[in-house]
């Protein structure tokens, strides 16, 4: 198997297969705001490949140099359970270059709809070497934990610059007060939540 980037139509197909089905659309980017990010240099959607087919993806979104988030993750049906998951993650960071710290945000069992889920989510980054961060995320409504993979522990205050240019970056100033809480304030309960194609 080998992690590299998709052609075009390898995108749109994993984006529709894959990534659809498995988010809520108040975590789902619209297609064309992948591929404009990814035109513009600021986005890597890595898919794991078995021969000719797609059968998971990683999708990181660009920050400083050395810095990027890990946007989505995801095996394709039929592929699930398989430790799929894991490669890719291990191969994700062997792609980037050496020392790149990747931010996450996973669902927050406290405010998710399936809390065991997000449990068993935040499991599974864990055994696969993700530090646990000291401050969470309210993005579009959604409560979020932060996780990180580097090679030693950051400071919260490191990584939470970070983790804010990332969005400041890509949205207005306006947008980002309005639906972005980098750190999220333990005592608000989460924003509304509103798709990210009608924000």
């Amino acid at each position: 198997m080998e992690l590299k980037l998709p052609q075009a139509e390898q995108l749109k197909r994993v984006y529709e297969r894959d990534l659809r089905p498995s988010f809520p659309s108040a975590e789902l980017k619209p297609l064309c705001n992948i591929e404009s990010m990814w035109a513009d240099g600021w986005y890597h959607p890595w898919c794991l490949f078995d021969g000719e087919e797609i059968v998971g993806e990683a999708f990181l979104w660009l920050g400083d140099p050395g810095w990027a988030l890990l946007d989505y993750l995801c095996v394709a049906p039929g592929h699930r359970n398989r430790g799929l998951g894991a490669l890719i993650l291990k191969a994700m960071r062997q792609a980037e270059p050496s020392g790149t710290v990747i931010l996450a945000e996973s669902e927050a069992p406290a405010h998710a709809p399936d809390p065991e889920l997000a449990s068993r989510r935040l499991g599974f980054y864990a055994r696969n070497s993700a530090r646990i961060a000291g401050y969470d995320t309210d993005m579009f409504g959604v409560h979020y934990k932060t996780l990180y993979w580097a090679e030693t522990d950051i400071p919260d205050g490191e990584l939470i610059c970070r983790h804010q240019f990332i969005y400041q970056n890509r949205f207005s100033p306006e947008k980002y007060a309005k639906y972005v809480r980098i750190p999220r304030d333990p005592g608000a309960p989460p924003l509304p939540q509103l798709p990210w194609n009608e924000a």
